[in-house]
């Protein structure tokens, strides 16, 4: 699901820079006085799984490729501001070492996959944990995948419409979003799955260690 280097236009990338830029500065306010001897290891174990997850990668029609995140589970353990920190070290890291995604795509892709996919994932755990935590779970991590993978297909599918030529030519990306749309979501709806089982799996271990506040 990693946009790579050389897809977005710099209508796309500069701003979606900017916007993480400040979105990162909110999320390390604070950090400090939380990171502890029993947390940085618990957090540093979580998200080498999602740096795992997130490079075994299935390439899909449209220009991207899908995989599993492993950032809800981040999110419902340590909470959304540690959970987008932790996944944009794993993404800058993956572009880094392996081309797995871009650095100037990395605004977009920490701020779909890293942000967006936390708030969804603990906006519903906490709607519907009321009835039954492991359907919550599963529901928040389900869902937060695809509303990541939505973004990603419609930020590729815009790409067309802001850069072209004079003569209509796109200058980056050149599908539009009745093709991204349908062949980047279609796969996550089983990725979705596997997301699902996964994060109930880890969710339920970091509950019974005493990771998860009650």
């Amino acid at each position: 699901m990693h946009i790579p280097d050389g897809f977005l236009s710099p209508q796309t990338w500069l701003p979606a820079w900017g916007v993480a830029a400040a979105a990162w500065a909110w999320a390390g306010r604070g950090l400090a006085g939380r990171l502890d001897e029993t947390l940085v290891p618990r957090l540093a174990m979580l998200t080498a799984l999602a740096y795992a997850l997130g490079l075994i990668m299935l390439p899909l029609p449209g220009g991207t490729s899908g995989h599993a995140l492993g950032v809800a589970v981040l999110a419902l353990v340590f909470g959304v501001r540690l959970a987008f920190l932790a996944y944009s070290g794993v993404l800058l890291l993956q572009a880094l070492l392996f081309g797995a995604g871009g650095i100037t795509a990395l605004g977009v892709n920490a701020l779909a996959l890293g942000l967006v996919g936390p708030v969804v994932a603990v906006a519903l755990y906490r709607s519907l944990a009321r009835f039954n935590e492991d359907v919550a779970v599963a529901v928040a991590a389900f869902v937060s995948l695809q509303v990541s993978a939505l973004i990603v297909a419609l930020v590729l599918g815009l790409q067309p419409t802001l850069a072209r030529r004079d003569d209509g030519t796109p200058l980056f990306f050149p599908l539009g979003p009745e093709i991204t749309v349908p062949a980047v979501l279609l796969p996550h709806l089983l990725i979705g799955v596997g997301e699902a089982a996964l994060t109930l799996f880890v969710w339920r271990l970091a509950r019974r260690k005493g990771w998860v506040a009650a």
